[in-house]
């Protein structure tokens, strides 16, 4: 028997509330398959199972808040399940006339506990509300929009500015943490990204306008294969001690619509070429923004880059992350002056920023990896 936890999907996560079952016992389960929804702080989360078999029993209701590493599911593994033998079907069975079309499934509401709860005390019809939550998810606050004589544009303005709250609250905590537990160092560098652009608009040259790349799949990829050549980076701290993950997985920090922001990861990045790279990385800021990200997405980050895009500053040195050991950051492409046979010259740049935890790596090792990543955007074609 397997037991189905509540997962860690934060490092401030502590607790999280079960919202809905997509599973019933006897139902089988493959691995990677959706099972709940969660809520927590930073929305409304899809978790996934981790093996294959079938619900053997659900201990938890939909509504009940439970802490981390609560089991809320036992699952029978493929490997106890009993062997059964089909019976054979008569030819005549097998008829046209017999298949019958399968009922259409009833849309189900997204609604916190919380919203139910009141709309039960209220009398209110759920269908007739929107949602104003992650994904369209109903929340106290659009049940009580729905019976209340405040214009709606208020209501749904102060909904967002609680979510906001939340979020920043989540965050703070969880950076408050970082600073007091982690002995932080800091490096930079500038890394000419000449040969990378040049590339780059060749390259969107021969590609339709929705296959283009951006130039932020180029740091992503450099980073991950970086990795291999100092893989503590690539490291969790759990219980005073280094833990090395075979898998890279590369979280990216993605600024939210309503404020916030999270870290979900692209799962296996250095196994991903460049065209699989942007859309998975597309498709993940979508159901970021969209608040419906998968639980794998967001307890599986092994490191995490913060970049500030084209808008942003010149540099940034991001706070870890915990239980990662390392977060890089990249500021908004320069132009550089240089001297070139007596003259000065501009040319493409990016300033590179580590942040790393000093009980996993030191100065000298955490340069060997800018390095790296400077090298490997040298050579784009290779990435």
């Amino acid at each position: 028997m397997a037991e189905f936890v509540m997962p860690t999907l934060g490092a401030d996560m502590t607790v999280g509330t079960l919202l809905a079952w997509m599973k019933k016992p006897g139902d089988e389960v493959k691995r990677g398959e959706i099972i709940a929804e969660v809520d927590t702080d930073k929305g409304v989360i899809e978790v996934e199972v981790f093996t294959s078999g079938s619900i053997e029993k659900l201990l938890i209701e939909p509504g009940a808040e439970v802490p981390v590493g609560t089991v809320l599911a036992i699952i029978r593994e493929d490997a106890e399940l009993p062997t059964v033998t089909a019976p054979s079907i008569p030819a005549e069975v097998l008829k046209p006339e017999a298949i019958i079309p399968p009922t259409p499934a009833k849309t189900r509401l997204h609604i916190s506990p919380a919203a139910k709860k009141l709309a039960t005390e209220l009398g209110v019809d759920l269908s007739q509300v929107t949602g104003t939550g992650l994904g369209g998810r109903i929340q106290r606050a659009d049940v009580e929009r729905a019976t209340s004589t405040k214009p709606e544009h208020e209501v749904a303005r102060d909904a967002a500015s609680d979510r906001q709250e939340r979020m920043r609250r989540t965050i703070a905590a969880a950076m408050t943490r970082s600073k007091r537990e982690i002995p932080h160092y800091y490096l930079s560098t500038t890394i000419d990204m000449s040969n990378a652009m040049t590339w780059l608009a060749a390259e969107n040259l021969t590609r339709p306008v929705v296959d283009r790349l951006l130039h932020g799949v180029l740091l992503i990829k450099a980073v991950a294969l970086a990795l291999h050549e100092v893989p503590e980076l690539n490291s969790l701290w759990k219980d005073e001690k280094l833990i090395p993950r075979p898998a890279i997985n590369v979280g990216v920090a993605i600024s939210l619509r309503q404020g916030g922001l999270v870290a979900p990861a692209l799962l296996r990045t250095d196994q991903l070429n460049l065209d699989e790279l942007m859309k998975n990385f597309r498709d993940l800021v979508k159901r970021a923004r969209a608040g419906s990200l998968r639980s794998s997405e967001l307890s599986e980050p092994t490191i995490t880059i913060t970049s500030l895009g084209e808008r942003g500053a010149e540099s940034v040195f991001g706070i870890i992350y915990p239980p990662q050991v390392a977060i890089i950051g990249f500021g908004r492409p320069l132009e550089c002056p240089r001297q070139v046979e007596g003259q000065v010259v501009f040319y493409p740049a990016i300033k590179a920023t580590l942040s790393a935890d000093h009980r996993v790596s030191d100065g000298h090792r955490g340069s060997l990896f800018l390095s790296a990543v400077d090298r490997l955007l040298q050579d784009p074609g290779k990435l």
